[in-house]
This record gives C-alpha cells, sequence and structure tokens, in this order.
C-alpha cells in the first residue's frame, strides 16, 4: 500500500490522533534504507520515472493544505514524516523540517510535528539536528541483538550495526521516542520472535541506556510484504509495556 500523495489525510493515527501526513519520497516507488519485512508499503522498488518532491514542492502543497484544513475548521492533531520509505533520505530534510516548523506555527500552532524514522541516519549532523528540532522524534528499534534485527528490517548498508545504533539512540540524552513492533513468524526458512524472554531482556537493557521519554509498543495491524507472520496478542504486549513502565518510562500501547 503507497501512499500517493505528498501531502496526505488527515488520517486517524493508531498512536498520534488526526494526522497528516508528509511522504519525502515519489508516489510510485519504495525507497528506504530498511527493507521491512511487515512494512505496509511493502518491499523497496523505484524506476526511473519516480519522482521525489523538492524542498519548494513540498512547502507549497503542505502550505496549500493547512490552510484548506483551517478554512473547513477540520482538527488536527500531529503533522507527522511518514510515506513511501525513509524521510530523513531527503537530502533537504533538515530545511523541510524548518519550513514545516513554522507552516505549523502560522496555521496549526498547537499541532506537533512528528517524524517517523528507522534511525539509520542519525549519526549525521543534519539529520540529527532536524530531529532535535521536532515534538515527536520517534525512531524504531523492533529488536536489540543483531541477527534479529537483520532479519527483521533487512538493513541495506551491509555495515549495519545495531550496537552503534543504540549507542547513536543513546546520544539523543532522551529526546526520542523509541518506537517497536512486536510479532512472531516465519522468514526465509527461520523462526521469528521478537517477544521471546532473551529478545526482551536485551530490548530492555536497550532502553536502560537510551532513557526515551516514551515507546510505543504495538503490533501488526495490515497486510505484510512477507507471509506467515502473525500479531503478537493484546496480552504479551501488556505485560512487555509494564516492565518498560517499571523502569519509570511512559508506554503507550496499541492493539
Amino acid at each position: 500500500m503507497l501512499f500517493n500523495e505528498t501531502i496526505f489525510g488527515p488520517i486517524h493515527s493508531r498512536r498520534l490522533g488526526a494526522s497528516l501526513g508528509v511522504n519525502l519520497l515519489p508516489v510510485n516507488a519504495k525507497i528506504c534504507s530498511f527493507d521491512c519485512i511487515y512494512c505496509e508499503c511493502g518491499f523497496n522498488f523505484t524506476h526511473e520515472g519516480a519522482h521525489i518532491p523538492t524542498r519548494s514542492e513540498v512547502a507549497l502543497l503542505l502550505e496549500e493544505k493547512l490552510k484548506s484544513l483551517l478554512e473547513k475548521g477540520d482538527p488536527l492533531d500531529v503533522i507527522t514524516f511518514a510515506g513511501n520509505g525513509e524521510p530523513t533520505l531527503h537530502r533537504d530534510f533538515n530545511a523541510i523540517i524548518d519550513d514545516t516548523i513554522r507552516l505549523r506555527d502560522t496555521y496549526f500552532p498547537k499541532a506537533k510535528v512528528s517524524v517517523l524514522s528507522n534511525a539509520t541516519r542519525i549519526h549525521k549532523p543534519k539529520v540529527r539536528e532536524a530531529l532535535l528540532k521536532v515534538d515527536n522524534n520517534i525512531l524504531k528499534l523492533d529488536s536489540a541483538i543483531a541477527t534479529t534485527a537483520k532479519l527483521i528490517n533487512q538493513p541495506n548498508n551491509p555495515t549495519f550495526s545495531i550496537d552503534e545504533t543504540i549507542a547513536q539512540l543513546e546520544a539523543f540524552n532522551g529526546k526520542l521516542i523509541i518506537q517497536t513492533l512486536f510479532f512472531t513468524g516465519d522468514y526465509k526458512g527461520q523462526h521469528i520472535d521478537n517477544t521471546t524472554e532473551i529478545e526482551v531482556v536485551a530490548w530492555l537493557e536497550a532502553l536502560k541506556r537510551i532513557r526515551p521519554q516514551q515507546v510505543m509498543i504495538y503490533s501488526l495491524d495490515r497486510a505484510t510484504p512477507a507471509q506467515n507472520l502473525q500479531k503478537a496478542n493484546s496480552e504479551t504486549l501488556s505485560a512487555i509495556a509494564k516492565r518498560v513502565e517499571a523502569l519509570g518510562i511512559e508506554t503507550q500501547v496499541t492493539f
């Protein structure tokens, strides 16, 4: 399921409320530094005619939409960077965040600006700078165990290190939200279950280091590109959430 517009919605987000989406990638391709087996947008693909919107195009379309929502009296809780891949891949990501904050302040000053990122580019100074400006800096951590993280997220970079990622997450000094999707299944002959005790303990140890302001826990909700994946049940998610709360970290669970 691709997002077919640069600015889409508002849609009702299970975690964020009335959310206006910003897709910084082509509307007819999926471009990401991960190739997650559960991604609702499918596996990565592109083609010669795939157009990445420019900074000026994004600002123009966003302002038009915000004006329209304001005139109609429609509610807006959040402007969310998501879409068909990893938003921080856009070369003007930092400047686009500045444009978005300016437009938010003009039209919907009470709305939050959120970024959903897989954390693969947080080592880039400009990306880090931009993420520290937004209200909700939401970064992915599906497993703290290297083999599991690589199987679930399928990073494009062969030198990807989950240990380095955790260290980079820790360097945000708590100004971030960790987002984790728990599930089970089989993929390419290997069994996946990031709800096991070994997985959860390693993940909790990572959270102790990172000390995020919040952790978002959820499971599968839509069709996945890989077959044979199963949603974690509500009892499992609730039990994991209690262990996070015991660390003194606010937790949001979406069933």
